[in-house]
């Protein structure tokens, strides 16, 4: 695939709805960011601790059309600028996909403009092609010699496939092997509650609220919680090494609390917080890391929701150090639900030749690799 050495301007319009953000923007071939608008539902799911789906679905509908004219609007674009418009339809919650897709397919007819249908696993990942602010951590030495491998574009002013990432969100914990643009293995999964899930649980069971794994990475830095403070247990899943299970170390937060209660003992919540941040931190950074090692990637990468943790970029960072590794992920305004990301990974889908027709429908359940 020769999009990196693509001469013309192709410029996509993201637009992100499969959760509780609104988001919008305009992104030049796959990288360069002109504009990103977000539209957050936090303040207002916050108070029924987590996402009520009808209520994100309304927010849609109000907000949908106003992000994406300020998009347009502050990347200095029309409509006649477009090359495409790139909308998620999957995974998610099918009544936002819907207020997505129904725009996206909407403006498509209207304006005459291809339609690209975007996996939001993958918008995920692709926010790792971002130039702006790209955190790249590794020697020039390093960088000269992966160059050498092709496995890093300077040209582009950032690197490509192939590399080992990590998506952890709230929906999803997946290792995926990025081959090549669109084109994806997957390493590892998880077999019941997705990382940031986990986060959410533990957070509502000691008092922190929604969204648990902000206000948890926020807790521990502020009162210095221990995190060796309780012996939470690592999960491992037998024959599946790469893969990842939460529910335990969720039920042994919620036995430890219950057996604190029963006991009148006081509980620390910055050393419970800590104490489990660091169990979840360990088994998805070592999984990853090692599957990296055993499949031959010289790189690792994070994305998703939980890559905005404070520890877990410290971690990945430092393990991918201590065995060779160059390690990379977004900044943190692209690591939760974004357009970028979408516009992104909807620019490498077009170039492609994917596109979408009128007939493009939500899917709740898109797997990754799936078209």
């Amino acid at each position: 695939m020769s999009t990196e050495n693509e001469k013309k301007e192709t410029i996509i319009l993201g637009l992100e709805s499969s959760c509780d953000e609104t988001a919008a923007s305009v992104v030049v071939n796959g990288r360069k960011v002109l504009s990103n608008v977000i539209y957050s539902q936090v303040p207002t799911h916050t108070l029924y601790g987590g996402v009520v789906p009808e209520i994100a679905s309304r927010e849609h509908v109000a907000k949908v059309n106003q992000v994406i004219r300020k998009a347009l609007s502050d990347a200095g674009k029309t409509w006649e600028d477009m090359d495409a418009i790139a909308v998620t339809y999957g995974p998610g919650l099918v009544g936002p996909l819907l207020i997505g897709v129904g725009s996206a397919k909407a403006i498509a007819y209207a304006k005459k403009i291809p339609l690209v249908g975007v996996n939001h696993i993958e918008g995920h990942i692709c926010a790792n092609y971002i130039q702006e602010d790209l955190s790249f951590d590794v020697s020039e030495k390093t960088r000269k010699s992966l160059a050498e491998k092709n496995e890093i574009d300077d040209a582009a002013g950032g690197f490509k496939p192939p590399f080992m990432c990590l998506v952890a969100s709230g929906g999803h914990s997946h290792i995926v092997r990025v081959d090549d643009y669109a084109k994806y293995t997957i390493i590892g999964r998880t077999h019941d509650d997705a990382a940031g899930e986990a986060f959410d649980k533990v957070a509502r069971a000691i008092g922190l609220g929604y969204p648990g794994g902000p206000k948890i990475d926020k807790l521990v830095r502020e009162e210095n919680g221990n995190p060796r403070a309780i012996p939470f247990p690592r999960a491992s899943v037998e024959g599946a090494p790469y893969d990842f299970s939460f529910s335990g170390i969720k039920s042994a937060v919620l036995n430890y609390l219950n057996g604190c209660e029963m006991k009148g003992i006081e509980v620390n919540k910055a050393d419970v917080a800590a104490s489990f941040q660091q169990a979840v931190i360990d088994v998805l950074s070592d999984h990853t890391i090692q599957a990296a090692i055993d499949n031959g990637c010289h790189r690792v990468a994070l994305a998703g929701g939980v890559a905005a943790n404070t520890l877990l970029r410290e971690t990945m960072r430092k393990k991918a150090a201590e065995k060779g590794l160059s390690f990379t992920c977004p900044p943190l305004i692209f690591c939760t639900d974004n357009g970028a990301m979408i516009g992104a990974a909807g620019y490498f889908d077009y170039m492609n030749g994917q596109r979408a027709g009128l007939d493009l429908n939500a899917n709740p359940n898109l797997k990754i690799g799936e078209r």
